[in-house]
């Protein structure tokens, strides 16, 4: 091999990616990133979308960022700042009825003694519930799932999960395994009684997730959003001051510092595969680089469908991926106001604007947005988050001005009757602007600028195939050692030398880097394997 080609070259320098890079390179790897888009950071950038307006364009808020790869990496001490939330949501109701939750148990169960003295009663232990399954997912974040055919590693490493699971006491394991197969409305039913309490919670079940909280596992997906950690406080989110891509921005210096290359506008055509190993890749321009490692941070479906040959393959992983399912159903758009939003239920300025607005008030009114998904390809009344990062960070807005993240859902990935998003994309923004509308009368006169990002434009944009935030569906088939695949579950591809980082590997969906740091801790372990081996 060339004395100047690198040991690993992965595919797309998102987050995952460059914690990845970090790693391997602070061993003594020399490592090469290979970037498609002409700035770093993935699905987690902050771009200017407007003039003089910038914005965090596709991941927007952050609570799952490990805490360990903060230290490792140095975050912190390179200008990692995150800024709570003073208040979790806000779900205006209508009729001058709103639900502001968080700020403190106790404000929250206020809140909520307005709708229901019971379900105040019950919050407790409902988030007592939800932190000791969060655990476990914290717990396990960070640990290689067990791989069908991995040898001894992966049967111990599926014995001492199968150990946390069983030490728990019974009640805990029913409420986990609950989390892990019931809708959410099953899931909320139980626990409470009135409908904005169960909107308020129940909004987490279908975040990135195409589909209805009626839908089986769902409640999965709504304890997913709830395992991260801003400060060292548990389940809160915030937002990063310069936006997601101030992240990204802090992992690439810290990767170059550590000696990785970073090659920007530099897409990849296709995975070199001779004898049955990854060799290699060859990019657009037909340059074609060599690699011991190959390591992907693309998402499995684009990987296996777009960038290796399906003669490649290995016949039985084909059929898998082939029922690998993708799309969540998301719509993204970024808008510049001239003011803030005043909304009917709570006018004026307040906490409530620095929270995630989330404009749904029942779990039918989610119900419904699916199921016209399901029949028209859009939602009719989508469920529309918004929030206002520059009521914390100035210098994402001109003074007086302000950005706004609308994350909306149900849209569906392909739209029936032969139609495309290309010509929808103008009818679906004014079906999300008609919700915002019917909150805050006059929100349309803000509007100096915007940006939609249909499910198409989010695929074309950021590699997200069929739009998806995660990289594949979060259910119990496509989880742990499941995920994407039963036999590629350990980051490992279906053949020597390639390797898998992305969201679509464990633990999943979300701004973690726990992909990125789990593959590169198999990659040196073998590396290191080797080296005692070879003496």
């Amino acid at each position: 091999m060339n004395a100047h080609a690198p040991d690993a070259l992965i595919i797309g320098g998102g987050h995952n990616g460059l914690v990845c890079a970090y790693y391997l390179a602070r061993a003594g790897m020399k490592v090469r990133i290979l970037e498609a888009r002409k700035v770093i950071g993935g699905a987690a950038v902050t771009e200017e979308f407007h003039p003089g307006f910038r914005n965090s364009t596709a991941s927007y808020t952050v609570s799952l960022l490990q805490p360990k790869i903060i230290a490792d990496m140095g975050l912190v001490e390179r200008g990692y700042r995150v800024i709570e939330r003073p208040k979790s949501n806000f779900l205006p109701l209508g009729g001058g009825e709103y639900l502001l939750m968080g700020g403190s148990l106790e404000a929250t169960q206020k809140e909520i003694t307005r709708f229901s003295a019971a379900d105040a009663a019950r919050l407790p232990a409902y988030y007592e519930m939800l932190e000791s399954a969060a655990a476990i997912l914290r717990e396990l974040a960070l640990e290689i799932p067990p791989n069908a055919g991995g040898g001894a590693a992966a049967v111990l490493a599926g014995i001492s999960a199968a150990r946390r699971f069983t030490r728990l006491p019974a009640q805990q394991q029913h409420d986990i395994l609950k989390l892990f197969t019931l809708s959410a409305r099953e899931l909320l039913d139980q626990w409470f009684e009135s409908t904005p309490v169960k909107a308020a919670f129940g909004f987490d079940s279908i975040v990135g997730n195409y589909a209805s909280p009626d839908t089986p596992g769902s409640a999965y997906v709504l304890l997913h959003h709830v395992f991260g950690e801003i400060n060292g406080k548990a389940g809160q989110w915030g937002h990063v001051i310069g936006g997601m891509g101030r992240i990204t921005q802090l992992m690439a210096a810290a990767c170059e510092e550590a000696g990785v290359e970073i090659r920007l506008q530099t897409p990849v055509r296709r995975l070199l595969v001779e004898n049955g190993a990854a060799v290699g890749l060859e990019t657009a321009n037909g340059e074609q680089i060599r690699a011991r490692k190959i390591v992907a941070n693309v998402g499995p479906k684009l990987l296996y469908d777009e960038l290796i040959d399906n003669a490649d393959l290995p016949a039985g992983f084909r059929r898998m991926m082939d029922g690998y399912q993708c799309g969540s159903g998301s719509f993204r758009m970024n808008l510049a106001l001239d003011g803030l939003p005043d909304f009917s239920d709570l006018p004026g300025p307040g906490d409530h604007l620095k929270s995630g607005i989330i404009m749904a008030p029942s779990l039918d009114y989610m119900d419904r947005a699916y199921q016209d998904a399901r029949r028209y390809g859009w939602a009719r009344k989508p469920v529309v988050e918004m929030l206002i990062p520059s009521l914390v960070d100035d210098s994402l807005a001109p003074a007086g001005q302000h950005v706004a993240s609308l994350f909306c859902q149900q849209f569906a990935p392909e739209l029936p009757e032969g139609r495309v998003w290309m010509h929808d994309r103008d009818a679906a923004v004014e079906a999300i602007l008609n919700v915002v509308e019917s909150h805050a009368p006059g929100f349309r006169k803000l509007i100096r600028g915007q940006m939609a990002l249909s499910p198409h434009d989010l695929e074309r944009k950021f590699g997200l195939v069929g739009g998806d935030i995660f990289h594949g569906r979060m259910s119990l088939d496509q989880l742990w050692a499941a995920r994407p695949v039963v036999g590629a579950a350990g980051y490992k591809g279906p053949f020597e030398g390639l390797y898998m980082c992305g969201s679509g590997t464990h633990p999943g969906g979300g701004v973690t880097g726990a992909p990125g740091h789990n593959a590169a801790r198999i990659i040196l372990r073998e590396r290191s394997f080797f080296r005692r081996w070879l003496g």
